[in-house]
Parts: structure tokens; C-alpha cells; sequence
């Protein structure tokens, strides 16, 4: 069966009450801002010297590299979001701006195509000596994607040149025939970028580079403790000294993989690239291992917002069930690689249950990396956050109680910004005759089917109305084939057609019906707020309870409940009531009633002692996770301790 196919960003226009403060920020906050941060303009924030770097290259400038291996990764992840901004609506200052950035690039790079300013400038005799840790890979891929996505955003040519021939330099360069190296990358993207470049040209020698590096992966002795065995070598990274396959999932040949294993965004992005070629090739086999990986990460470790990667060392999965809440690192990349994934696998398969996860990540974890005026951003997204303790050389020091201005390693600002720019592709996909309405936001959009030109405006106040009306246009009239999304969290889900009731099939968690050109479409559902709890192997979560209402987890903060949110209990048999707050620029907040531990019969000074628990009523008032810490630093928790 062919897999469901994207809409074209140019086509889609969105003007949705939630998101439009995300869309406007990507354009008017999120680019400049992250443009002046990459020019070391921003006071106080970490310097980034990624332009620099790239003016070094080109020997515009005189220095030395600065920053992190893979630095140039965030130029490119700008470059990105900048491609999906002008697909949505053109600005020729921007787009000016942006190509003198490809001039610049352009001319970093070498004679050959090769394009790493790090190797360039500092270790020119160290190219592909270092696949482990020296991310060339990594950051070819992103700059493929990033120029794939200015390429369709604008016509122009140059960026795509530019891969193309970095892209060649790297198909004579690795592969199984002799003379060539038979290696894979330590930090895996270029498999996406390869595919994007395959996509944009037909190229197939790019598809299939990418099943090469996919194939090759973890078979036979490991490539990379072979390169690290090697007299001379210096590694790059000390905490990689003592290497572990799983970290980088090079354990197994990927077809044999059962679990989600290692650095969790090099594991969503390796599965991204699985998932089109098991497509591509017909691979049953590959895909397969995918709908595994997908299930263990899913059931067994995933948080409740979407985030994966429980472990702030290494920023790998751990073990099933593994999933502390103050510790946790929780990348903001990782569940942007997570709804990727989703999405691919979503196409694919035609199961809603996919999209499920993706909004789920994108409504909480991702928007929770960004503050709401654009201009600071977390890497680490934990669950539990006791400001006192996030303390330098503790177990907890990569847990920051205030989002950051900038990053020395900045690779999750970009991504933020590269996933809202290209929001517009989660809305929906559709086969040759058949839309698929996938997340309920506000827009306009313009697509064919069966040949027909079709025009669809969605309206909606998702996620705190639940529901949405789809209003139909086709050029020469006809029925139009929708399949509308039913949540894993509906209740009584109906589609009226101009007021009547309409008869749906339902598949693979989607109403499918079929409507007349000019039809008014609603759907509804209920959503109401609920207590939720994690599985008892879940220890961390044991005897707790969270709040969701719809997609949104909400969480606890000190500003609305007072100090010692640990101390607070939710009771179960008390009603949630939902209260329309001005807050966040308009949101709901729940309030329910509750306990709190009091100190009552404690001595100054008494730290341990047998005095019985002594609660006391109170009231707490929860806000979407997402919107945390955008009032100031305090205490903040998502799971709250349950009466029984």
C-alpha cells in the first residue's frame, strides 16, 4: 500500500487561537533571535562562533574553531526553519539574509565537496578518522536537510548544490566495495538527509547510501571500537572512553534490535531513516524492528509528556520502566526525533495511534523547550523540579529550573524552531483520493485529490474545546474522501455533515466517510480532565497520580500552590473543575481539591522523629506543562502524591 504523502507548507496557512503565538514567534522572535545568538550577539548568554567558524573556513577571517565537533549543525538547523518559513510566506529581507549565509558556506566549502569546519580548521588531516565521535556524518545531514527545505521553500538551487556535492563526496567515500570505508556514523542523521536529497532529486544513489549506512550498522565486529583500537587514536568526548555499542545502537545489526537502546536522539533519528526504507524497499523485516522499537519506547520508556531519554548521563534510555521524574534529561531533540518518527510511521502505516504520541510530544515536551516570548529554552525537560537542589556537580546538575538563553551545545533552540516552522506538516497527510485529518489546528489549506483541487478550512479552539469544524471545496465538485482522527482520549465521538448525522467506518483509529463538495463537517468528542496513572513497575510514579485533559499533561507550580510540592496529595473522589484563566495568553487551569502535609508537631531542628502525619485541606490549581516556568523560578511537579 503507498504510504500517505505530506501537504506541500506553501499550501497550508495557520491561524489557530493555541499555535498562532508559536507560528508568529518562529518569524518575528524565534529567527532573529537564534540569528543574533549564532552571531554572538545575545549579552550574557554562551557564545556560539558557529559563523565564525564558517568565516574562518572560507578564509574570510584569520582564527581558530571554537565550540562544540558538531557547531555547524546549528547554522544549519537555522537555515532549516528559515526554508520552512518562506515555503509558508515569503520575506525577501530574510531570505536575503539566508543566502548570504549559503555564499558563506559555499565558500568554507572544499574543492571536493567535503564541508566540516571543525576538520577543516583544526584537524584537516582528521577527516572520517573519527565517524565514533568526530560527527561529519551528523553534520552533512542536517546541512542536506536544511538546504532540501530552502530548496522547496524557494526555488533557489545554490544550498541544494552545495549537499549534492558534499553528498557525492560521501557516496565515493563509504560503501561495502573495496577501497571505500566500511563504516557508519556515530551520531546518525545523515541517513535522513540522504533521503531528503533522494526525495528532492530522484537521485537514487542517495537512497541508496542511506540504506548502506542503515545496513551496515552493528554487523560483524563494531566499527567503532575497531577505530578506537587503532594506534594514534584521540578521542573526542572523555565520557566515551569506555565504550558501550549501545550507546550509538551499534550493539546488533538494527533488523535484531529489540529495545530502544543508547543516546536517545541518535536512536529516533536511526529509526526515522528505518522506517523510510523499510517503505522504500519493501522491507518487512526492517519495518518490523520498527513497529518494536516503537512499541518498547511507547509502553515501556516514555514519559507521560512524550520525552524519552530518562538518564543524564550519556542522555540515553535506560531500562523498562526507568523513568525518574527529577533526574530525568528528557532532550527536547529527542521527542522532536520522536514525533518524527511518529509521523513516518504514522504515513505508513495509515494508524492513528501514531499521531497519538506525536501530539503528545509536541503539545508538552516541545513547546515546554521554548519560553513563550522566543527568547530562552530548555535542553533538559524534567517532570520534578525542586530549584534548591539543581546543583553544579550533583546528579542533578543538567536540570535547570529556568529556561537558558543559549547553549554552548545549542543543537535543541534550532530544532525547536526547524519543528515549528514545519508544524504545518503535521496537520495532515492524504493518499491519491483520501484527506487525513491528523492534529486539530486552525488553518487554511489548499491540496489535490483524485485529481481535483481541493480547498479545506479547519476551524477550532482544540485543545480546550474539543472538537472541530471541516468546510470542503472541490474544483468540479464531487464527493471528497476525509478521514478524521478519533483520539485515544475521545469519548462519544460524532461527525455531523451540514447538521445531519453522518455514518462513518472506522480504521485504524479514524472516522472515514465520505462528504459533498460544499459540506460543512464537525466533529466532536469529549475530553474532560482526568487523573492518570502509571503502570506500579513504574516505581518513580507508584502511590501518584498526573492530570491530562485532552493531549495536554498539566503540572503543579510553586507560584499557584505554595513551597514543598511534595508535600500536596490529590484526592481522587474530588471533582477537577476547569477554569478559563487569562493566563499564557488565554488557557485553561484546572483546580481540585487536596491535601498538604503540614508540619505540625515538628520541632525546629527535628529532622527524623515519630510524629503521625498531619494533612490539611487545601486547594491546587494546575497549569499545561508546556507553560511552566513562564512566571518566574519555582517549584514544579507533574505527578502528585495520591489519598487512598
Amino acid at each position: 500500500m503507498k504510504k500517505l504523502e505530506t501537504i506541500d507548507l506553501k499550501e497550508i496557512r495557520i491561524r489557530d487561537f493555541f499555535w498562532d503565538r508559536y507560528v508568529r514567534l518562529v518569524r518575528d522572535v524565534i529567527i532573529p533571535y537564534q540569528w543574533d545568538a549564532m552571531n554572538d550577539r545575545i549579552p550574557d548568554a554562551e557564545p556560539s562562533h558557529c559563523l565564525e567558524n564558517f568565516k574562518i573556513a572560507a578564509g574570510r577571517k584569520k582564527g581558530e574553531f571554537y565550540g562544540a565537533v558538531f557547531q555547524d549543525t546549528d547554522i544549519a538547523k537555522w537555515l532549516e526553519a528559515v526554508g520552512f518559513s518562506l515555503a509558508a510566506e515569503r520575506d525577501g529581507e530574510l531570505e536575503q539574509t539566508a543566502d548570504a549565509v549559503i555564499d558563506l558556506i559555499a565558500d568554507a566549502q572544499q574543492p571536493d565537496g567535503y564541508l566540516d569546519t571543525y576538520f577543516i580548521i583544526k584537524e584537516p588531516k582528521g577527516r572520517w578518522q573519527n565517524l565514533c565521535e568526530g560527527h561529519e556524518l551528523y553534520t552533512a545531514g542536517h546541512m542536506m536537510e536544511a538546504a532540501a527545505a530552502y530548496y522547496q521553500g524557494t526555488g533557489k538551487r545554490k544550498f541544494l548544490d552545495v549537499t549534492l556535492r558534499l553528498a557525492d563526496l560521501i557516496c565515493e567515500t563509504f560503501g561495502a566495495e573495496e577501497g571505500k570505508i566500511h563504516g557508519y556514523p556515530g551520531h546518525q542523521e545523515v541517513e535522513i538527509g540522504l533521503l531528503k536529497l533522494y526525495h528532492a532529486t530522484g537521485e537514487k544513489k542517495y537512497l541508496e547510501q542511506a540504506k548502506y549506512f542503515i545496513d551496515a550498522r552493528g554487523v560483524g565486529e563494531n566499527y567503532f571500537l575497531k577505530e578506537k583500537a587503532r594506534p594514534g587514536h584521540r578521542g573526542i568526548f572523555p565520557e566515551l572512553a569506555d565504550y558501550d555499542p549501545r550507546y550509538s545502537q551499534s550493539h546488533l545489526p538494527v533488523r535484531e534490535q529489540e529495545t530502544a537502546e543508547g543516546h536517545a536522539v541518535r536512536a529516533v533519528y536511526m529509526y526515522c531513516a528505518m522506517a523510510e526504507l523499510a517503505y522504500e524497499y519493501q522491507d518487512k523485516e526492517l519495518m518490523e524492528a520498527c513497529v518494536r522499537l516503537w512499541e518498547n519506547m511507547v509502553t515501556k520508556r516514555m514519559y507521560i509528556t512524550g520525552s524519552i531519554g530518562s538518564s543524564g548521563i550519556l542522555e540515553r534510555f535506560t531500562s523498562d520502566y526507568d523513568l525518574p521524574n527529577d533526574c530525568n534529561y528528557s532532550e527536547s531533540c529527542a521527542s522532536i526525533g520522536l514525533a518524527l518518527f511518529g509521523l513516518r510511521m504514522a504515513n505508513i502505516t495509515r494508524d492513528a495511534s501514531y499521531v497519538d504520541i506525536v501530539e503528545r510530544a509536541l503539545y508538552n515536551t516541545v513547546l515546554a523547550g521554548i519560553a513563550q516570548d522566543g527568547r530562552s529554552f530548555f535542553y533538559v525537560n524534567p517532570l520534578e523540579v525542586w530549584p534548591e537542589n539543581c546543583l553544579p556537580r550533583t546528579s542533578r546538575e543538567h536540570v535547570k529550573p529556568v529556561r537558558q538563553k543559549w547553549f554552548g551545545v545549542a543543537c535543541c533552540p534550532p530544532n525547536i524552531a526547524r519543528t515549528l516552522a514545519s508544524l504545518g506538516q503535521y496537520l495532515y497527510a492524504k493518499s491519491e483520493d483520501r484527506l487525513y485529518v491528523n492534529l486539530f489546528v486552525s488553518n487554511q489549506t489548499k491540496t489535490t485529490l483524485g485529481g481535483q483541487r481541493v480547498t479545506v478550512s479547519l476551524e477550532t479552539k482544540f485543545p480546550y474545546e474539543n472538537g472541530f469544524a471541516l468546510e470542503i471545496r472541490q474544483v468540479g465538485g464531487g464527493d471528497v474522501k476525509l478521514a478524521l482522527r478519533i483520539p485515544g482520549y475521545a469519548e462519544g465521538y460524532t461527525v455531523t455533515a451540514n447538521g445531519q448525522r453522518a455514518e462513518y467506518e472506522t480504521e485504524k483509529g479514524y472516522a472515514l466517510l465520505s462528504v459533498h463538495d460544499g459540506s460543512r463537517v464537525e466533529a466532536r468528542f469529549e475530553a474532560p480532565p482526568r487523573l492518570v496513572r502509571a503502570n506500579p513497575a513504574v516505581h518513580a510514579d507508584c502511590g501518584r497520580a498526573a492530570l491530562m485533559k485532552g493531549p495536554l499533561v498539566y503540572c503543579l507550580e510553586e507560584i499557584d500552590n505554595g513551597k514543598n510540592l511534595a508535600a500536596l496529595y490529590v484526592d481522587a473522589n474530588e471533582a477537577i473543575v476547569e477554569e478559563p484563566s487569562e493566563l499564557f495568553g488565554g488557557c485553561t487551569t484546572l483546580r481540585l481539591r487536596g491535601k498538604r502535609m503540614t508540619q505540625s508537631g515538628w520541632r525546629e531542628g527535628e529532622l527524623y522523629g515519630t510524629h503521625p502525619v498531619a494533612l490539611e485541606d487545601t486547594e491546587l490549581r494546575a497549569v499545561p506543562y508546556a507553560y511552566w516556568n513562564n512566571r518566574g523560578m519555582g517549584e514544579m511537579c507533574v505527578w502528585i502524591k495520591e489519598l487512598v
